[in-house]
């Protein structure tokens, strides 16, 4: 039988993937809600993507099956809201859904972990990149960073590698991999130290929300917005959306080799940078360009930018990483 908050009110009923992280990253934000008064509640459920773990997210249907699930329990009531990595929102939500609230972002950078016998105490990302021996072996199941990683350095090796954190972690102390490459948000939000190099986003271009959580929402319950509204920080969900207007303008999918990243500008108020970047597979070609504007003007310059990237063949990229990509 549901709880009822002593205010009255049904406890929100909140759908997460089960993951280690998924459950940090959402414990989280439930207590951030309960602590503005808004009573809530986890339910646990498994995706597609957290089941087929050895299989590339490009063959199977790219990451919105880490959510697929989930709207499915949207759609029959038996949750309220999900909560979602952002990066792993298609940039286009499907009819009857939309976003109730887009959180404060974390770190959005990417991290080099290298196994023990790598590591090098006090280097960043790029420095580690640069010393690495040709032929050593980065674990990622990410196009977009293997694109970029491979623009710098053809000579490294690729190793596609999924799984969650901890996983991917332990591959690289087997040996199977002799570097992986992360998310700093995840590991900040699981409050791992495992001597993690950063790569600064001027040289390895965050996905599209990175470091965003998202809650999902029936389009038909405009009642949540409300309950929901003090998990919702308005600049990063007026950045992220710079972002996604980036990604659904491109007609580019969440697994495709493109990079979105938006910030606001130091010189002026209300004022921010997008860079983007669409590459093909093995980070050739790589066209990469940036915009600046209003922050009201978001959705709109994340649009102009994507067409200024089609302009210089952005379309036929895309096309040919559709045709190539390794599954």
């Amino acid at each position: 039988m549901t709880k009822v908050a002593e205010s009255g009110e049904t406890p929100l009923r909140i759908g997460t993937r089960g993951s280690r992280l998924a459950l940090a990253q959402s414990g989280q934000l439930v207590e951030r809600l309960r602590a503005a008064g808004i009573a809530a509640e986890l339910v646990v459920i498994q995706t597609s993507g957290d089941r087929l773990v050895d299989t590339p997210l490009a063959r199977i249907g790219g990451k919105g099956l880490f959510i697929k699930e989930l709207e499915e329990a949207l759609t029959n009531g038996a949750i309220d809201c999900a909560i979602h990595s952002l990066k792993d929102v298609p940039a286009q939500l499907p009819p009857g859904f939309a976003l109730a609230a887009v959180s404060a972002r974390e770190d959005p950078c990417d991290v080099l972990v290298p196994a023990t016998r790598l590591a090098v105490p006090g280097v960043d990302g790029l420095e580690l990149l640069a010393a690495l021996p040709p032929g050593c072996r980065i674990g990622t199941g990410s196009l977009r960073r293997r694109a970029q990683i491979l623009a710098r350095r053809p000579d490294l090796k690729i190793i596609g590698l999924r799984g969650n954190v901890d996983t991917r972690l332990k591959r690289a102390e087997e040996g199977v991999v002799d570097v992986v490459v992360l998310a700093a948000a995840g590991l900040r939000r699981l409050g791992l130290e495992v001597g993690a190099c950063p790569l600064s986003v001027d040289v390895i271009v965050p996905s599209s929300g990175q470091g965003a959580l998202a809650i999902e929402i029936r389009a038909d319950r405009p009642d949540l917005f409300e309950r929901l509204k003090t998990l919702q920080d308005p600049e990063t969900a007026a950045l992220c959306s710079a972002e996604r207007a980036f990604c659904r303008a491109l007609g580019a999918s969440c697994v495709a080799p493109v990079a979105a990243f938006a910030t606001t500008t130091a010189s002026a108020s209300g004022q921010f940078r997008l860079t983007g970047l669409v590459a093909g597979i093995d980070g050739d070609p790589l066209l990469r360009e940036f915009i600046e504007g209003a922050l009201l003007d978001a959705e709109r310059l994340g649009e102009a930018l994507a067409r200024r990237l089609l302009e210089r063949g952005a379309g036929d990229v895309l096309a040919s990483v559709a045709h190539d990509a390794p599954g």
